[in-house]
Formats: structure tokens, C-alpha cells, sequence
């Protein structure tokens, strides 16, 4: 067998296990494009055709790449990316290893085209592709702010995901306020602790050395003022290099509690547009869009009635459709408008007004085949994050209780961490079909109990 058909087998093998754990999309257009050129002892490595992919790859699907050595069992255990025309390294993930601060990944379907514009979005979304297209020459910072659920999160990695494909040189860092406050609180303790390295030194450098700073839901900075004096330096030292900052926020920044006034007048010294919710002509063109993206076509009367009262953010109307098409799936039957009253019926009856959060609890323990202690309590372990994180999304959906009460059920956990479960498995759900299935799953199970 030649050396080039020995990558071919090996990378095949590993291959087919990557097929297996993600999603169609994820897998033919960044897995099923990578060419294996070379093994290095336990390391193969994989030529991709531009720095975006590489990028992505490196950043997001790093833990996959592992995983699937690991269970082809071909020897291979690291792998490294080149990119087509270049012989040069791009990334390898002995990297990793060494890596205090992992990025937040981007999703990739979270683009312009995927974001569905309206009367309520439209100032604000020809604002963000204006920074896409020109970064740090036009609105700078640009401080987005709307209700949850209005695409805030869909805009800010839109304009990440545009400018490292467009412009692949520049450095993008996405963040959310949560992780950033988690990071700088890790850098100083753990430097008490005794490491050698600098780690605020390396956490300063990390965020000060972008071309972009993304941060999503810097409301959270209320009342936090060690973290307020880190992002006002940080603020500073970009804006004066002429680097790109984009903010986004549930709220204006004046009505962001005890927020210094420093750095609100940064804040504020860009340009500030406030996000809308959708009308009903706009309810309708997100629902089509989300049903396109799950593979399904809604009749004109049904997509009316998903979007009459449907509430005023999009992850409501999300909501809807989801458990129409679960109802369809379920009874194997065609999406109709009698179909739809039912399903949306069942969701909003007696019977499922009585769920409560140790149903929800009970549900995810069930399937996982865990106990209760061990769901709700802090162990850092990934089979027992993931469904924590799964329970924590579920109480969201189904209970209409606060956030905080979730928290408190989940084991005295802050608000913010449930905010951080929810959306981490709404976007795991559109990627990842195994999470998707698990969820409808755990839901049925529930909602039957």
C-alpha cells in the first residue's frame, strides 16, 4: 500500500466515526473537504482550503477530532492543518493542551444571510454589516441592545463569522461577558496559587491583542467593579490602536446598574441601536427560515397561526415550531393546522401545566441513568455537564417560572448559568443531531411522566 493510500485508510476510519457525531452540515462542509497529506508518528495531518475553515475546525471541533481517534483506535492521536497553497502550519492541537482560555466557538449557521431582516431589525443589522465589511472604520464601539431572543447573538457572531472569512488575517475574538468575568477571576487566583506563568498577563494579552472583540451580554457587569476596570483598559488600548469593538446587551448602557461612568461614556461613544421585536410579516419569514433549516415545509395557514400571538422574541416562535414538528414526528403524520392547534394544545394543557422542575429533574436522570446528587452537583465531569446543561435548557422551555427559581432548582446555581445552558444547547440542538434527538427524547419522556 503507497503512503498516500495509508493516509486515505487511516483518515477513513477516523472519518467515519466523525460522521457519527455531528451534524450532515457540520460534517460535509468542513470534515468530508479535509485531504490527509501526512502522518508524523501520531499525528496526521489534514490540508483544508482556506484559513476560515482551519480556523473553525481548530477552534470548534478540536474535542471531535480527539473523540474519534480515540474510538477508530488507527494509532493516530493528534493531528495538525495546512491550508492549500501554503506549507506552513496553520494550527495543531498539541496547542490546545497548553491553552488557559479556550475560545467560545462560533456557530457557523449564525451568518447575514441565515439572520431574516424586518422593519424592527433592519437599522441595526445594515450596522453590523458596515463593521463586517470595515472593521474599526465606521461605528466603533457598536453597542447592540433588545429583549432576549431577538438575534443579538445571531448578529454578533454573523459579523465574527464574516470578517474570518472575508478577512482571515485579522484576529477575531468572540467572547460572552460571563466567560470573560469567569477568565479574569481565574487569572488571579490561580497566579496566587503559584504558577510561574503570568496568567493576567497572558489574559490581558489575549484580549488586548485582537483586531476584534466580540462581547455578547455585558449587562452582566453590573455591580462588578474589578471587572468594569479590566474592560475599560482593555477598551482603551484597542480603541486607541483603532481596533474593533462590538458590545451587545439586554439593555442601553445607562441603564446598566452602577456601571462606571467612564466606561458608560464608552460605551455610548459609538454608535447604539437598539434591536425591535419582529411584526407579524417578519414572524412569518423567521419561521420559514427555521423550518427550511430543520428540512421542512409549513403550509401558509399553519405558518399564520404559529405567528399570531406568539409572543415578542424569536425564541418563542422557535419554541412553537419545534414542538409542531416534534407533535408531526411523533404521530407520523403531516404538519396541518389541526395538527398544529393540537400540538400547541397538548403543550399549554392541564397536564403539562403540572410538570415542575423535579419532573424535569427526574426526566434527565432517567435517561442519563444518573442520580440526582450527581446532576445538581458540581462536578466539572463532561457526562454530567451536558445533562445538567440539558435540564437546565428543559426547565426553560417547559416550566414559565423565572430564572432564578430554575437556578435555585438546579442546585442554588446562578441566573447566569442558566442563561449560559440554555443558549449553549439551543445552538448544540441546530448543529448536532445526537443532542437534538436526546432532547426530544428527554422532553417526551417528561411531558408523559
Amino acid at each position: 500500500m503507497s503512503e498516500s493510500s495509508q493516509y486515505e485508510f487511516l483518515w477513513g476510519r477516523i472519518r467515519e466515526v466523525l460522521q457519527k457525531s455531528m451534524s450532515t452540515v457540520t460534517y460535509n462542509t468542513y470534515i468530508a473537504k479535509l485531504v490527509p497529506v501526512d502522518i508524523d508518528g501520531t499525528k496526521i495531518v489534514l490540508k483544508t482550503d482556506t484559513e476560515f475553515f482551519a480556523n473553525y475546525i481548530g477552534k470548534s471541533l478540536t474535542e471531535k477530532m480527539k473523540e474519534a481517534f480515540k474510538k477508530a483506535d488507527t494509532g493516530i492521536t493528534d493531528f495538525e492543518l495546512v491550508v492549500e497553497g501554503n506549507d506552513e502550519v496553520f494550527f495543531t492541537s498539541a496547542e490546545e493542551d497548553d491553552e488557559d482560555y479556550s475560545p467560545v466557538a462560533l456557530d457557523p449557521r449564525f451568518t447575514f444571510e441565515s439572520f431574516v431582516a424586518g422593519k424592527s431589525n433592519e437599522f441595526v443589522l445594515a450596522a453590523a454589516k458596515s463593521v463586517a465589511k470595515n472593521p474599526g472604520a465606521n461605528f466603533n464601539p457598536l453597542y447592540i441592545y433588545g429583549a432576549s431572543g431577538l438575534g443579538k447573538t445571531h448578529l454578533l457572531q454573523s459579523i465574527a463569522n464574516y470578517i474570518s472569512l472575508h478577512k482571515p488575517s485579522l484576529k477575531v475574538l468572540y467572547t460572552t461577558c460571563e466567560k470573560f468575568i469567569n477568565e479574569l477571576i481565574d487569572s488571579i487566583y490561580l497566579n496566587k496559587g503559584g504558577n510561574n506563568r503570568d496568567l493576567q498577563a497572558r489574559f490581558r494579552s489575549r484580549y488586548r491583542g485582537v483586531d476584534v472583540l466580540l462581547i455578547d451580554d455585558v449587562q452582566f457587569l453590573a455591580k462588578k467593579q474589578a471587572v468594569q476596570e479590566e474592560l475599560f483598559h482593555t477598551f482603551n488600548v484597542l480603541q486607541s490602536e483603532n481596533k474593533q469593538i462590538v458590545l451587545t446587551s439586554d439593555v442601553p448602557p445607562k441603564e446598566i446598574a452602577t456601571l462606571e461612568e467612564r466606561l458608560r461614556t464608552r460605551f455610548e461613544g459609538g454608535l447604539i441601536a437598539d434591536i425591535q421585536p419582529p411584526d407579524n410579516e417578519t414572524r412569518i419569514a423567521i419561521l420559514k427560515q427555521k423550518a427550511f433549516e430543520r428540512k421542512t415545509i409549513l403550509p401558509a395557514d399553519v405558518l399564520e397561526f404559529l405567528a399570531r400571538d406568539s409572543g415578542t422574541d424569536v425564541r418563542t416562535l422557535e419554541g412553537k415550531l419545534t414542538k409542531v414538528i416534534f407533535a408531526s414526528k411523533l404521530h407520523e403524520q403531516p404538519i396541518t393546522l389541526e395538527l398544529a392547534a393540537n400540538a400547541l394544545n397538548e403543550a399549554v394543557s392541564d397536564e403539562h401545566e403540572a410538570v415542575t422542575a423535579e419532573k424535569v429533574i427526574s426526566g434527565v436522570c432517567s435517561f442519563y441513568k444518573i442520580t440526582r446528587d450527581k446532576l445538581l452537583g458540581k462536578s466539572k465531569k463532561k457526562e454530567l455537564v451536558q445533562p445538567r446543561q440539558i435540564c437546565a435548557f428543559l426547565m426553560c422551555e417547559i416550566l414559565n417560572i423565572p430564572l432564578v427559581s430554575i437556578g435555585n432548582a438546579m442546585g442554588g446555581r446562578d441566573h447566569t448559568t442558566v442563561i449560559h445552558s440554555r443558549d449553549k444547547i439551543a445552538n448544540l440542538i441546530k448543529i448536532n443531531d445526537r443532542i437534538a434527538k436526546e432532547v426530544e427524547d428527554i422532553r417526551n419522556i417528561i411531558l408523559k411522566q
